[in-house]
Order: C-alpha cells, then structure tokens, then sequence
C-alpha cells in the first residue's frame, strides 16, 4: 500500500507487560507466541488516519534492565511512543514515571505519547481504571484500557497517537524544518523533522 509518512513508533515499558503480544495483536489481529523481547525488534503496518495513509514502524523495546542501554539507542527519531503496564502487576505500574523520564531525557523532541493499561480482560487488577486514567491526565496523557488476548483498545490506541502526530503538522504546531523527531514522506523521500509546540488539540483527541 503507497503511504504518504513513514512514523517511527515505540513501545515502551517493563518486561511481560505484554509489549510483544500488543504489537502482535495489532500486526496479525491475534496473538502469536513469542519469547522475551531481547534488545529491540520491529515490525510494520498501514493505517488510515483522516484519509491520510500512514505506515507505521513499530519498535518493540525490551524491558530488562541489561537491555536499557540497547533500548535508549533506539529512542532518537520516533515520533510517537506507547508507554505499557500491565494491570495486574503494581509493580510495572509504579515503574511508568521512570519510563516517561527515559522518554524526555532520551528521546527525540515533538514525540507523541500514550499510556497503555494493558491484561484489562484479567479478572483481578493492582490498578484500576480510574488509577490509570488519573496518572495519565495528571500527565497529558491520553490513557487506553487494552488486551492483547481480545483486541480491546489496541487499535485504537495505535491509531490515537499517529493521529496526534498529524495533528500537529496540520496545525503548524511543528516546524518541518528544525528538530530531531524523524518524519519520513515517502513523496518527498527525505526526513520531515519535528520540533514540538502547544498543540491546540489538546493531548487525548485531534483532528478527529
């Protein structure tokens, strides 16, 4: 499929939270079983986003300490980033604010970003819905409830933050000619960069 930008994407966040399975889930539509990501893998979909195809490259990041050199490296030119916890483990929760500084001392300007809950279909929870939604508002963050098992809010979440990114060149809330944060227009088969600005849309919708 011809695509008019090229969005480097991110998933980001602490080991078995299901980083894999969510990108599995929205490549393929279903969950293929996979070992610990170890140091960084990728994989690519299209998506259409007001009429505007996108082909995003997403970078699936491990989790491990050892591998968080290997990760950061990978951080420059993205331009948008899924932060994920899993719902049933506190422990991956609280670690968020470590992933979010790794994200702003480390990675590109103008990036967009989302929080991720995934395992909401799990029938016991550490953190509920309101804990999350309230973290991610207290941040700018839009926030999804996700499962990679049923396919609950992984598109939407995927498509959220593309859209967020197209949002901002729409309304000039970037500048295409200075900043780090890599867009690449297969038309124009050059980088389109990324400074960030006060984006009008306000952090959850846009351009919708």
């Amino acid at each position: 499929m011809d695509y008019a930008y090229l969005f480097k994407f991110l998933l980001i966040g602490d080991s078995r939270v299901g980083k894999s399975s969510l990108l599995s889930h929205f490549i393929d539509g279903k969950i293929v079983p996979l070992p610990p990501t170890v140091g960084v893998e990728f994989a690519s979909r299209c998506v259409v986003v007001d009429e505007t195809v996108i082909k995003l490259q997403v970078w699936d990041t491990a989790g491990q300490e050892r591998f968080r050199s290997v990760t950061r490296s990978y951080f420059r030119g993205a331009a948008g980033a899924l932060v994920v916890y899993d719902t049933s483990r506190r422990d991956a929760f609280e670690n968020v604010p470590g992933w979010l500084q790794e994200v702003e001392t480390t990675a590109s300007h103008g990036m967009a970003i989302a929080l991720i809950a995934n395992k909401c279909d799990l029938p016991e929870r550490a953190v509920s819905a309101g804990e999350g939604a309230a973290f991610a508002k207290q941040h700018g963050l839009p926030f999804f409830e996700a499962s990679a098992k049923t396919g609950q809010g992984v598109n939407e979440a995927f498509t959220s933050v593309a859209r967020d990114v197209c949002c901002r060149v729409r309304h000039g809330t970037v500048d295409l000619r200075d900043g780090t944060c890599g867009i690449i227009s297969k038309v124009r088969k050059a980088p389109i960069v990324l400074k960030r600005k006060k984006n009008p849309c306000g952090p959850a919708r846009c351009c919708v």
